[in-house]
């Protein structure tokens, strides 16, 4: 494994935790599985990877690196998952195990959060002004509502925006108004929220997977619905506590993007 690099600081593993913990506030979240640290490796840490979702193709990226620890939105533990160590959890463990590397994962606490989260930061490149908690999940807000400034954007110009954004081009529902004046947003798989969407009065609903059934509910409900892509939608919020870290410890920050269709 590569040493530091001459500008790089150190942090210990258990200080990164706790501020992370404090910022994102897991414990006020019922969530499919446990955030925070998942795997625990070296105490020393100078380099962090930063990525969607845990991956033996992003520890082996990170390990190679030299990196100490692994910050991802997709843990490596979920509630409904087999709990025995086979197969590919069996790879990905002894991957991080043999080079003593650690992993943290924020979930749903990562998406919620008001400035570093998903949603507010896809509200923010898309433009939009004045979000607010939207897209209740398990008794918490974790997407964003926000307007469009001035007299509203058509609704193309909505996609070409989420388009720009994502990197890739999003599956369009159209079904609203042809000026976009409001606009909900739920990263991930948030598609039943826009029933909350049309329960606003809101122009557009924004998500990462779609949903059969979106596209007559949209011609219906008189709303667009966009697909952004899962993935896609939430490469935001890592990046984002990438640079906090780099802000508040010093260490070395490198976000690793893994190709993802869904």
């Amino acid at each position: 494994m590569a040493g530091p690099l001459p500008c790089e600081r150190m942090a210990r593993l258990t200080e990164i935790v706790a501020d992370l913990d404090r910022l994102l506030d897991p414990e006020g979240f019922e969530d499919y599985g446990p955030n925070g640290l998942q795997v625990q490796g070296a105490e020393e840490v100078t380099h962090v990877v930063t990525g969607v979702s845990a991956s033996l193709e992003l520890f082996e990226r990170a390990i190679e690196g030299g990196a100490q620890l692994i910050v991802t939105h997709h843990g490596l533990l979920w509630n409904a998952d087999d709990p025995r160590v086979v197969g590919a959890r069996r790879e990905r463990l002894r991957a991080l195990l043999r080079a003593d590397v650690s992993l943290v994962a924020y979930h749903l606490p990562l998406d919620a959060h008001p400035v570093v989260g998903n949603n507010a930061l896809i509200a923010a490149g898309l433009g939009l002004l004045d979000p607010e908690p939207f897209g209740r999940h398990r008794g918490r807000a974790i997407g964003v509502r926000a307007r469009v400034p001035g007299e509203g954007i058509a609704a193309t110009e909505l996609v070409a925006r989420v388009a720009a954004l994502t990197g890739r081009e999003p599956l369009a529902l159209p079904g609203g108004p042809e000026v976009v004046r409001s606009v909900g947003i739920v990263s991930g798989g948030g598609a039943r929220n826009v029933e909350e969407a049309i329960a606003a009065g809101l122009d557009a609903f924004i998500t990462g997977e779609p949903a059969e059934w979106a596209a007559a509910l949209a011609r219906e409900a008189r709303i667009h619905f966009v697909a952004a892509g899962h993935h896609a939608t939430e490469t935001f919020g890592p990046q984002a506590l990438g640079e906090h870290l780099r802000e508040h410890f010093g260490v070395r920050v490198t976000d690793i993007p893994i190709a993802n269709p869904v």
